[in-house]
């Protein structure tokens, strides 16, 4: 296998481009060769399209007859561009909704409907009008070879559409709650992905990874090392897609630094030495499946399978990515004296004039080569990691600030070490000016860290991450809402 991944101008079908062109043969052949449409639907073939679904759902015929005219119009939708594609799902979303006509009929049957074995056959009336007629051809859909599959896509591209047109937002809502059905956590398989799993599915993590880019081959092989682990969670009618999946390292002590994490000059560490697990990636690979979420029951059966393996280790923490912070703290510097407390305004206009101006600051925080002056890294390293703690305790409408802070914190994590200069790749300053943030997962703390956060946005925090929330505590409104667990771990500057 190739040490490097290569890109020529004369590139092979991929992955994805291989399953479409599988998908589409396979339902060729129970179509019995329809189904074909050209990249885009005029009027005539909208026209067409609209009486094939009908014939569907109407299901004219046998079961053999049924499972054909799915294939073919599933077929339909494969051969479709995006524009053609978009008006596809516009026709199952605005003339296979719910029919008012009936649901109004229904409504009136059950108002006036007074005795009991009446109106228990009225409500299951006006229960089966409600459901919109797509949801039949959904179904069918779902009966075919890679149907589920097809589903997922099929949504994704939805999602890529204008949801506040109701129409598009009711047939995303049919589609949420059929796999929201089907992906239930009971049905899915938890997998270990290592070096030995076929090729196709090591492509995938490459090809899914989405916070920590896989480089090369040997890139991927030092991830999935003997002191690595990768589980992923797997759907029966999906068996080679990889759902979500986690990568954890096994170490001493907490790590601070994802680029010393992942140096694949570093030796591998005997397994059986660590003490910590540090989960540094978690993907959500399918897009279709927005919304419906496994990621905390995922993290939990890891550290369970983690727990019984390796029963020495006692710690479980991630190193994550803070993706809203550059984006919070440049809007703030717009209002300085709002958000950045005085002591922390005079340290820093005393350690260099260019970071008495907040205009300049900011200026210079986006040239993106400040992290190369130790100086001014000094200078900058106490005020960004005290508005760091800030911002991942912070909250606005009711949610937490941080997409990545709402998902642990919810999973009952605990904010527990911020680390300087974390991630010092091009993406790590881009988001966070190289910040990165420990969340510990502590099993007896869990459940009452995830109620308390849950019932009014109580967020669990270390001792040190507390000292470092010094500054707002005493502010009337929007002060943090913390508890304090455990005990103080120095910060650390570039950790190993």
């Amino acid at each position: 296998m190739s040490q490097q991944l290569v890109v020529t101008n004369a590139t092979p079908p991929s992955l994805f481009d291989r399953a479409l062109l599988n998908l589409k043969a396979a339902w060729r052949d129970i179509a019995g060769g329809k189904g074909e449409a050209p990249p885009a639907l005029d009027d005539n073939a909208v026209a067409k399209l609209r009486e094939q679904i009908a014939e569907c759902i109407e299901a004219r015929g046998g079961e053999v007859s049924a499972r054909a005219r799915a294939a073919s119009i599933g077929q339909i939708y494969l051969s479709l561009k995006p524009e053609g594609r978009e008006r596809y799902l516009r026709v199952l979303a605005e003339d296979f909704d719910v029919a008012e006509t009936a649901l109004d009929e229904a409504i009136a049957t059950y108002r006036k409907t007074r005795d009991v074995a009446g109106r228990l056959a009225a409500e299951a009336a006006l229960r089966e009008v409600l459901v919109s007629p797509r949801m039949k051809l959904l179904t069918q859909f779902n009966a075919l070879p890679q149907g589920v599959k097809f589903l997922v896509d099929m949504r994704a591209d939805l999602l890529k559409l204008d949801l506040k047109n109701p129409h598009l937002a009711g047939l995303d809502r049919d589609m949420k709650e059929l796999l929201a059905a089907w992906f239930d956590i009971g049905f899915l398989d938890m997998k270990v992905i290592s070096w030995e799993s076929p090729a196709a599915l090591l492509e995938k993590l490459i090809a899914y990874e989405s916070v920590h880019e896989i480089r090369s081959w040997a890139d991927l092989r030092n991830r999935l090392d003997r002191d690595r682990r990768c589980y992923a969670f797997f759907h029966p009618r999906m068996p080679s897609e990889p759902l979500i999946f986690v990568e954890v390292a096994l170490v001493k002590g907490l790590s601070g630094s994802v680029q010393t994490l992942l140096d694949e000059s570093a030796p591998a560490q005997d397994p059986k030495q660590a003490d910590t697990a540090i989960f540094y990636s978690i993907s959500n690979t399918q897009d279709g499946l927005r919304g419906i979420s496994f990621g905390s029951f995922l993290i939990k059966r890891v550290v369970d399978d983690l727990a019984d393996d390796l029963p020495q280790i006692k710690t479980f923490s991630t190193l994550s990515p803070i993706p809203g912070f550059r984006r919070w703290l440049d809007a703030g510097l717009d209002a300085p004296e709002e958000l950045i407390p005085a002591d922390d305004r005079a340290a820093l206009a005393e350690a260099d004039e260019r970071l008495a101006d907040p205009a300049a600051l900011k200026a210079l925080l986006a040239e993106g080569e400040w992290q190369q002056d130790e100086a001014l890294t000094d200078a900058l390293e106490q005020p960004l990691v005290r508005l760091c703690a800030r911002y991942l305790t912070g909250r606005k409408n009711g949610r937490a600030l941080d997409p990545v802070a709402r998902f642990h914190l919810g999973n009952g994590a605990r904010v527990e070490r911020i680390n300087w200069l974390g991630d010092v790749s091009a993406k790590g300053l881009r988001e966070s000016y190289g910040l990165m943030v420990n969340y510990l997962y502590r099993r007896e703390d869990i459940e009452d860290n995830h109620e308390l956060f849950a019932r009014d946005g109580t967020v669990a925090v270390s001792a040190d991450v507390a000292d470092l929330l010094a500054p707002w505590k005493s502010a009337k409104e929007n002060a943090p809402k913390i508890r304090v667990r455990g005990s103080r771990n120095p910060l650390r500057r570039i950790a190993s």
